[in-house]
């Protein structure tokens, strides 16, 4: 009987099983590689989300015509928009606004400046187009006070104008991320014409609030308890109907509001502008806009939304991204909601906007405006912006200057 024998493996196969453990090792460690540095930007992405910051240059100032009174700016889809708006430079002049397009090119936008710019005044290139048409109250040139609204977690300071006749309805208003109370300016005018109160807000992390631990953004789920304290402010001064208007991150304020104030039974309805009420609808855009792959996205809101790694991603609590879905809320709704939204927004996509229309038209209406890019509603057009508005106020009995109106009509 012949021994068994082993296959001895030949030089070749001896070869072969080194190099496929060669590419195996290297293919592992680029794989480690690349989900190490998805996790990185991941969390960069998150962190980037959360935490306020400067003012961020979006173009550039070209040239000033001190004698004309013009302005040359580096020419982006914001800076060519028709309309009124303001520009953050760095320099002597600081905030100015902007008045119409003179003219353009493939490169550069000029527009009448409204702001008296002084001959020989410096200004540096670097400069941040804006929808702030008014920076200070005192600009509107309409009675108001300075107030300080007792948060749960500190002082917010507040701004309240006053109706021209006594009434129990007001409008808070709630600024977006990156803002300050300064955005909400705007409307103003427009509820004091219909008769209401406006209260406008800070709220924490803002730059004027109160400051917490982590110093960031809840991106609604938190902020919405600083106007909550608002809302019974104005109760304790007499309001007993409220309309709360949010702007951006103002916007998921105001529905996160609306389902959860102690003070629900005052609001008698919503306003809307360029709101975020889908948080993953947002940052799946802004992944696309910077060019990142679709699971950067996830994976910054997963580390936003876990207990252990939103330390890392710079958070006070956990952000519950289901909650700040409004579209598959929809159904809690209870309130009259009026949303403006163009389809041009460029930050936050209109998508949810319209998703959250059509699970609720028995309560929501939505003013579709194209162009007008991100909360520049008012500036591309006032006309039809504050017109919604008012006819919104006054089909829900909400303008008491109308219902005056009305009564002396009769």
């Amino acid at each position: 009987m012949k021994a068994s024998r082993r296959a001895v493996p030949s030089a070749p196969s001896r070869t072969m099983v080194v190099v496929l453990r060669s590419l195996i090792v290297a293919l592992a460690s680029a794989l480690t590689g690349v989900l190490g540095l998805l996790g990185v930007v991941s969390l960069s992405m998150a962190r980037r989300v959360v935490t306020p910051g400067d003012r961020v240059p979006d173009t550039a100032v070209v040239g000033i015509d001190t004698s004309a009174q013009t302005i040359t700016l580096r020419r982006t889809d914001d800076t060519v928009l028709p309309g009124r708006y303001g520009l953050f430079t760095a320099g002597d002049a600081g905030y100015v606004k902007l008045g119409t397009v003179l003219s353009t090119n493939g490169d550069t936008v000029t527009r009448k400046l409204l702001t008296h710019v002084a001959r020989g005044a410096r200004i540096a290139p670097d400069a941040a187009f804006s929808g702030w048409y008014y920076d200070v109250p005192e600009q509107l040139h309409l009675p108001f006070t300075t107030e300080v609204v007792g948060g749960p977690v500190g002082p917010c300071p507040a701004w309240v104008f006053p109706a021209a006749e006594p009434t129990d309805t007001w409008v808070i208003q709630v600024h977006g991320r990156g803002a300050t109370r300064a955005e909400c300016l705007r409307a103003v005018p427009v509820f004091h014409a219909a008769g209401l109160t406006t209260l406008v807000v800070s709220y924490r992390n803002d730059g004027e609030a109160v400051r917490t631990p982590a110093g960031t953004y809840g991106l609604g789920a938190t902020e919405w308890r600083d106007v909550d304290a608002a809302l019974g402010e104005a109760r304790r001064r007499g309001a007993r109907r409220i309309v709360v208007m949010g702007w951006s991150m103002g916007g998921a304020i105001a529905l996160q509001l609306s389902l959860n104030s102690a003070h629900r039974d005052l609001i008698a309805g919503l306003v809307l502008d360029s709101p975020v009420a889908d948080w993953r609808v947002v940052l799946g855009h802004q992944a696309q806009l910077n060019r990142l792959p679709r699971p950067v996205a996830t994976l910054a809101m997963r580390a936003l939304q876990r207990e252990w790694t939103g330390p890392a991603a710079g958070v006070d609590v956990p952000i519950p991204f289901d909650r700040l879905d409004m579209v598959a809320r929809a159904a809690e709704l209870r309130h009259p909601i009026l949303i403006l939204h163009s389809d041009d927004d460029g930050y936050v996509p209109s998508d949810a906007s319209h998703q959250l229309f059509a699970a609720r038209p028995d309560l929501v209406e939505l003013e579709v405006f194209r162009v007008a890019r991100h909360t520049k509603l008012w500036n591309y057009d006032q006309d039809r912006w504050s017109g919604a508005i008012c006819a919104w106020l006054d089909r829900h009995g909400l303008s008491p200057a109308a219902a005056q109106r009305g009564e002396a009509a009769s």
